[in-house]
């Protein structure tokens, strides 16, 4: 009987010859990541154990990216804590500020991850790594922990739902777009505990930076997984980066019999790009549906889309131009490296030039943590990837989810709107 993509990941982490949806399973780690705010729960229940060393220092990744610059004492103190483990365990990939930036940019960039491998992060937008060809899912503290001491975890095999994209995608619709209509299509809980696994002849279309926004979103729609099948597109990227994984890259496939739970076709030709209103990521239209929305606060970067795409894409609609005068816009690049790219390009001096304000790599704005966050009654056009009730700030402001064309125009326009009202 044939497997997914999905399905056979597991089964070779599992050191079984078949596995099937709804059977539980041990698996080998090949990859831990734990961060600033979920990283020191599962420290000290990993201490609370008695261990003194994890299972491989070289397979624990710890990245502080929340709250960094620390923002007040108590992510100083979280900040400390996790500086002094990664020194008594000595880990070798300790990402701190200065060196680091958000984690789910970081490590497919610092070639940390490769497709085949199977990842597990104490934060639920490890399904990011999909893109990569990866299985990648968050756990919580206490799994973490457990993680930690063996390097191995138990999971239930998850259901498949194919999705399969047809069309080519116009001028300023890219993979947020996508993952927002399937989404909506979806509901939250419409994937809840199982692989959606992204395919078909639009994919063609779309970067790798595309693909990490959709990976990364699945979450959004209660997947336990997101996957991307390899292409060219991802060999070349993966290319770029071998030499730090330096472990064997698998590249697998699912098999033209492999059971999936159902198929969901969506075509985008000649979709418009799609913004996610409030609360909830799936309650989706079509951006010129939505030409009455007045904002205070634009923001582009994060996990979803602070990667160097993304700010090129940016700077491309706000060339030339000035912010509306009561809209505040920030803007941060994903990782030290984007930054510095972006620098190079004179990315950052024409978001000055806008009116913008650049802040160093940090998920702050996103969580409502820190560097961007909302008062009462004010809305802010997002590029993240969540705006449930009060994720950025005060319970009664209002987050609209987008690309960055459209977080760029709206900026300009001083509402929301589509990049063709103003490139």
């Amino acid at each position: 009987m044939g497997m997914t993509i999905t399905e056979k990941i597991l089964a070779r982490h599992a050191g079984l010859e078949q596995v099937t949806p709804g059977q539980i399973i041990e698996v080998d780690v090949d990859l831990l990541m734990i961060n600033d705010v979920s990283g020191p729960l599962a420290v000290q229940a990993f201490k609370s154990t008695g261990r003194d060393r994890v299972f491989d220092p070289s397979r624990l990744v710890i990245v502080l990216d929340h709250y960094v610059p620390n923002k007040d004492v108590a992510a100083a103190e979280q900040a400390a804590f996790l500086t002094n483990f990664a020194k008594e365990m000595e880990i070798k990939y300790f990402y701190k500020l200065g060196q680091s930036g958000i984690e789910h940019v970081l490590l497919p960039d610092e070639g940390l991850i490769m497709p085949g491998d199977l990842v597990i992060g104490a934060d639920s937008h490890t399904v990011t790594y999909g893109a990569l060809s990866a299985f990648a899912t968050g756990m919580g503290s206490t799994d973490v922990a457990s993680i930690m001491i063996t390097g191995k975890t138990w999971l239930k095999v998850p259901k498949t739902i194919e999705i399969e994209y047809k069309g080519q995608p116009g001028r300023w619709v890219s993979g947020k777009d996508l993952i927002l209509r399937t989404i909506a299509e979806l509901g939250v809980e419409g994937a809840l505990y199982c692989a959606m696994e992204f395919k078909g002849v639009s994919i063609r279309y779309l970067g790798q930076a595309s693909r990490f926004t959709m990976a990364n979103m699945a979450v959004e729609a209660g997947a336990k997984n997101g996957i991307f099948l390899p292409d060219g597109i991802l060999s070349d990227y993966v290319k770029e980066r071998t030499q730090t994984a330096n472990r064997r890259i698998i590249y697998d496939e699912s098999d033209r019999d492999a059971t999936y739970e159902r198929h969901v076709e969506i075509n985008i030709e000649g979709m418009e790009p799609q913004v996610a209103l409030p609360p909830l990521p799936s309650n989706v239209k079509p951006v010129s549906e939505l030409k009455n929305i007045r904002i205070d606060q634009v923001f582009i970067g994060s996990c979803t889309n602070g990667r160097i795409e993304d700010l090129r894409i940016a700077a491309k609609i706000l060339k030339g131009k000035k912010i509306h005068k009561d809209v505040r816009m920030i803007i941060i690049p994903a990782t030290q490296a984007i930054f510095r790219n972006a620098l190079s390009e004179g990315l950052l001096e024409l978001f000055l030039d806008a009116g913008g304000v650049i802040g160093p790599p940090t998920c702050g704005p996103c969580l409502g943590g820190h560097m961007g966050v909302l008062a009462p009654r004010e809305k802010c056009i997002s590029t993240t990837n969540r705006n449930f009730i009060g994720r950025m700030g005060h319970k009664e402001s209002e987050v609209y989810l987008s690309n960055p064309a459209v977080a760029a125009a709206s900026a300009i326009l001083g509402r929301i709107g589509s990049p063709e009202e103003v490139f």
